[in-house]
């Protein structure tokens, strides 16, 4: 069965494809592209659930890590290879984003941030490209917690469970030599952790 595509994005961008999406609370899906690193010609969109699709924010490498705060006023994107997350005010009345700031700047770290999701206390767990880990983040941008991996490449993390409280991480093992693999063994393996705070429901 072939099915029939909704939109097509970027087409004329030979050297982008897409990334990182979620679904904000009223339903509508964000977004973003990634390109090749000599021309920062990624984006960020909002595909409404009236079928109209938006461009939220231009001049981007790598679209990544999205998500809000619990309060719906704050969102954060992740720029990988600029090292950066990013903040901005959210009106989640229109879906539209202002302010950007630099919440997270990680340029003096030897990974980068990729995937991320937002606790019930309003705190951002990121996971860290060829950095071992996931970090935890207050509200301010200040680390308060690392947890260290048995893999070179987390690529993001969800809360799940009948609780909210299991911290789900994905990995990744593409491009790693004979001898990275052998040291990260378990390289592309999906990892859950419990914790002590729950995720957001929504």
């Amino acid at each position: 069965m072939k099915l029939p595509p909704i939109l097509e994005i970027e087409g004329n961008l030979s050297d982008n494809r897409l990334n990182d999406g979620k679904c904000d609370s009223q339903g509508r899906f964000w977004f973003g592209s990634m390109c090749s690193l000599e021309k920062p010609q990624a984006s960020l969109y909002r595909y409404d659930p009236d079928n109209s699709l938006h461009i939220i924010e231009i001049g981007l490498t790598i679209s990544n890590g999205l998500g809000w705060s619990p309060d719906e006023k704050t969102f954060y994107l992740t720029d990988s290879p600029h090292k950066k997350i990013y903040a901005y005010d959210f009106n989640s009345v229109t879906g539209n984003i202002s302010n950007c700031r630099i919440f997270v700047d990680l340029t003096n770290e030897s990974f980068y941030p990729d995937g991320l999701t937002i606790d019930s206390e309003g705190h951002i767990w990121s996971a860290m490209w060829d950095g071992w880990c996931v970090i935890r983040f207050n509200a301010k941008g200040e680390e308060i917690l690392r947890i260290k991996l048995p893999v070179q490449l987390p690529t993001s993390c969800t809360f799940g469970g009948e609780d909210l409280q299991t911290l789900y991480i994905t990995t990744a093992s593409v491009g790693l030599s004979q001898s990275e693999i052998e040291k990260s063994f378990y390289s592309g393996d999906l990892f859950a952790l419990q914790t002590d705070v729950t995720g957001l429901s929504t």
